[in-house]
């Protein structure tokens, strides 16, 4: 009988690892304060250790809005002697909370400096609970994470089946199974049973490879959000600069607009320096760039969604502060 691939599985914490009160208890486990280290995981998952020779990786456990650049760097580094001291290793998974899944996810798709597959999982109900999904998610996502067709794609999201891009996938519903999609685009592919079937490909340029190397990194940039509403006056922007802002990125009207005051705010935050991009609240389509935007010095976020071009940008001042090069990341990853 062949060997089974061998799968380092890391636990971050989030629901995937919670208890709740009871198993009904599907909305209030947080308070319980309990989550499962990677180990205890798959203790309740069994069924995991028959896709794959498991190593599991000691992280932390803690709600994903506890979650940032610090452990992004950690993972990064993680990842990195993961792959060099098992060279037979077939890929990664990395369990999750699902409210900044997609954050960490884009971030390492960014940053990671190994070519294996790496697999972001999480679920929507505590793995304590009825009908959680926690443990097909995790089959899911190991079943990905070894399957040669997974390298090269870069950081891939598996949650309800379904296998998305770090990049393009986003967080829709609070509570539903179906919460992660890409809106304009659709899954790369899906996971039935033992069966990993890939449709398509993420065109956009991801680790390894890219400049972005945050492994030693003491800090990002600050690079903060503005959400746009109907009379915005730029109090916001203004106390973002005040804060030390050196990127902006402005959740805007769709297509990519802002109320006057706003826009007069982000004027000034260009002239003082800082290098702002234009995103839209609206959840799916690119942001043109305008003839209004170039004259004001604001730069498009292309199709990605303002908490993802957040972090574009804190990566790109870690490169250049020119316009131009920040606009030709922008157009590239």
């Amino acid at each position: 009988m062949a060997a089974r691939p061998k799968v380092a599985f890391i636990g971050t914490g989030g629901t995937i690892s919670s208890l709740g009160w009871d198993s009904l208890d599907v909305l209030d486990y947080t308070a319980t304060g309990q989550r499962l280290d990677a180990e205890a995981i798959l203790a309740r998952v069994p069924e995991a250790r028959t896709i794959a020779d498991i190593v599991a990786v000691p992280f932390r456990a803690v709600p994903s809005p506890a979650i940032g650049f610090a452990e992004w760097r950690a993972l990064a580094n993680l990842c990195a002697e993961l792959a060099g001291a098992h060279p037979d290793l077939a890929g990664i998974v990395i369990g999750h909370g699902t409210a900044t899944l997609e954050e960490t996810a884009y971030a390492l798709s960014l940053t990671l400096a190994v070519d294996c597959p790496v697999v972001m999982v999480g679920a929507q109900r505590p793995i304590s609970a009825l009908s959680s999904d926690a443990g097909l998610n995790l089959v899911a996502a190991l079943r990905t994470a070894a399957d040669p067709a997974s390298r090269g794609r870069g950081v891939l999201v598996v949650l309800n089946d379904e296998i998305q891009a770090a990049r393009e996938v986003t967080k829709t519903s609070v509570g539903r199974l179906q919460t992660f999609r890409t809106p304009d685009f659709g899954v790369l592919g899906q996971v039935d049973g033992p069966a990993v079937r890939y449709y398509r490909r993420a065109e956009r340029r991801h680790g390894p490879g890219t400049p972005f190397d945050i492994r030693a990194l003491p800090t990002l940039p600050r690079v903060d959000v503005s959400y746009a509403y109907a009379d915005a006056d730029g109090t916001a922007v203004r106390a973002f600069v005040a804060a030390g802002a050196q990127g902006l990125v402005s959740a805007g009207l769709a297509p990519g607009m802002t109320p006057p005051g706003e826009a007069d705010a982000l004027a000034a935050a260009v002239a003082a320096g800082v290098i702002v991009v234009q995103s839209t609240r609206a959840g799916s389509g690119v942001v043109p760039a305008t003839t209004r935007l170039r004259e004001r010095g604001i730069l498009s976020a292309d199709n990605l969604t303002p908490q993802k071009a957040r972090i574009l940008l804190a990566l790109a001042l870690t490169v250049s502060r020119d316009p131009a090069d920040v606009t030709e990341m922008f157009a590239t990853y």
